[in-house]
């Protein structure tokens, strides 16, 4: 089930993005981001949106707040202005449950996000090469490669690879 994000949920995703962030093979983002440092690099601002995804509660049982969240995925323009009618987004899913479905259902819901609110496409500026899970989800929802930046991302373990700036155009 994707939702939308509340501060509630924080604490149960600042774990897994100081992980996956860790990682060093998917996100440029610097070492060691204290909690309040990474939700706010996390948490898009209107006109963007936060979602995450949540395991099925059971049926009449209500889900409270960052309870069994798995997942979570920020949205918005890729630039304010005359670059605001194309979208861009970013997607985590927790380490231990990846493989559920979470990124490809955080991605359809990305996808339908952007279409109901008038972009003309969804443009994701670094894509790690590497991250070849990634790259097959985004090819099966429709996105070409557009380009690959070399050696743009420094992995922990590859060392410098290439960044895939990737394109879903929405016009069509």
């Amino acid at each position: 089930m994707i939702r939308p994000f509340v501060p509630d949920d924080w604490p149960a995703i600042y774990p897994f993005f100081s992980r996956v962030v860790a990682a060093g093979d998917s996100y440029a983002y610097p070492d060691g981001l204290s909690s309040n440092e990474a939700e706010a690099v996390w948490v898009a601002r209107p006109p963007g949106a936060t979602v995450v995804a949540v395991d099925t509660p059971s049926p009449g049982v209500p889900s409270a707040a960052g309870a069994g969240v798995i997942g979570t995925a920020t949205m918005g323009p890729v630039r304010p202005g005359r670059g605001a009618h194309i979208a861009t987004a970013s997607f985590m899913v927790s380490p231990e449950q990846r493989g559920r479905g979470a990124g490809r259902a955080l991605g359809e819901h990305v996808v339908d996000w952007a279409r109901r609110s008038g972009y003309r496409g969804i443009q994701f500026n670094a894509v790690v090469e590497t991250n070849t899970a990634a790259v097959a989800l985004w090819r099966s929802l429709g996105f070409e490669i557009l380009a690959t930046v070399p050696g743009a991302f420094d992995h922990r373990e590859h060392g410098p690879v290439g960044l895939h700036v990737m394109f879903l155009d929405l016009a069509r």
